[in-house]
C-alpha cells in the first residue's frame, strides 16, 4: 500500500501534470486564432518639400518637429525677382494689346478696300498675315505673363497636409534650385503598420480581422487596428534583385509577405507613435 507520502507526490504530479494540459490546450489555442510577428514597423505619408522654382530663402517660418496645418506658410523665397519678371510681362502684353487692336482696324479696312476691288489681293493677304501673327504674339505675352504670375506665387510654398515638420535641411539666405528638397511633413494622423507575415502563417487571416499591436517604445501598451489588406507579393519579389528560381541554384525559404494593419482612429488620439518605430502586431484571426 501507498503511504500519505507516495499519494502527496502522485497528487502533486497529477495536479501539474492537469495543469499543463491545460497550458498547452491554451496555447495551441492562441496559437491557431493569433498570428504575430516581430517583423514589423510603423510607416505613413511622407510629404517631401521642395521648391518648383529658384531663388534665395528670405523668410522660413517652421522648426524641426514642429505641427503645422495643411496650408500653413513654411518657406518664402525672395520675389523681387519674380515681382519684376510679372511687370515685364505685363508691359509686354499691353504693347502686343495695341499692336493688335491696330492689325484689327487695318484688317477691317483692308477687307473693305479688298470688297470694292480697291486694294491688291496680294496687299490683302499681307495685313491678314500681319494681323494673325499679332493675334500670336498677344496670345504669347499672355501666356508668358501666367507663367510669370504663377512663378511668383511659388515663391511661397505651403504645407500639403496637418503633420509634423522632419528633416528640416534650408535656413535663411541659403540659395536654393527647383525640385531641391528642404524639410518634410508627416501626417501622424495617417500612419499604418507594414508587418512582414512568414506565409505559412496567413492561411487563416483576412481583412477586417482585428489587431493588437505592442510597440517597442510603449511596453505594456497595447494599440488596436484592424487587418487591411495582404500585399500582391512577397517581399522578395519587389526586391532591387529578386531571385531567380530558374538557374539550378534554387534554396527553398519561407518568404514573407507585407500586411498593411490600420490603426482605430481612438487608439492614438495623441499622436504619440512615430513612423519607423518597431512593433509587435497580432492578429486575431478567430473572434474570441
Amino acid at each position: 500500500m501507498l503511504n500519505d507520502r507516495h499519494k502527496k507526490w502522485i497528487y502533486l504530479a497529477g495536479g501539474v501534470a492537469a495543469v499543463g494540459l491545460i497550458v498547452l490546450a491554451y496555447l495551441i489555442g492562441v496559437g491557431m486564432s493569433h498570428v504575430t510577428t516581430d517583423d514589423a514597423y510603423v510607416t505613413g505619408r511622407i510629404h517631401s518639400i521642395a521648391s518648383k522654382v529658384p531663388g534665395t530663402v528670405w523668410k522660413l517660418n517652421v522648426n524641426d518637429n514642429q505641427n503645422v496645418d495643411k496650408g500653413d506658410l513654411l518657406v518664402e523665397i525672395d520675389p523681387v525677382d519674380y515681382a519684376l519678371k510679372v511687370n515685364e510681362a505685363k508691359a509686354a502684353l499691353e504693347v502686343s494689346r495695341a499692336a493688335l487692336a491696330q492689325a484689327a482696324r487695318d484688317k477691317a479696312r483692308a477687307e473693305a478696300l479688298y470688297q470694292d476691288k480697291v486694294l491688291p489681293k496680294d496687299k490683302y493677304e499681307h495685313i491678314l498675315t500681319d494681323y494673325q501673327l499679332a493675334g500670336a504674339k498677344n496670345e504669347e505675352d499672355a501666356q508668358k505673363l501666367k507663367i510669370a504670375r504663377q512663378n511668383l506665387k511659388y515663391t511661397k510654398i505651403y504645407s500639403p497636409a496637418r503633420g509634423y515638420v522632419t528633416q528640416r535641411s534650408v535656413e535663411v539666405g541659403n540659395q536654393i534650385q527647383a525640385g531641391q528638397p528642404l524639410m518634410a511633413v508627416v501626417p501622424l494622423d495617417d500612419i499604418w503598420v507594414v508587418a512582414n507575415y512568414k506565409e505559412t502563417q496567413l492561411k487563416n487571416v483576412r481583412s477586417g480581422q482585428r489587431v493588437m499591436v505592442r510597440v517597442d517604445t510603449y511596453p505594456g501598451k497595447v494599440f488596436r487596428g484592424r487587418v487591411d489588406s495582404i500585399m500582391a507579393g512577397t517581399g522578395a519579389v519587389f526586391s532591387l534583385f529578386p531571385p531567380e528560381n530558374a538557374l539550378g541554384n534554387y534554396v527553398k525559404v519561407v518568404q514573407r509577405i507585407p500586411v498593411k494593419i490600420v490603426f482605430d482612429k481612438t487608439t492614438d488620439e495623441g499622436h504619440v507613435l512615430r513612423v519607423g518605430m518597431s512593433c509587435v502586431p497580432t492578429i486575431i484571426t478567430k473572434d474570441e
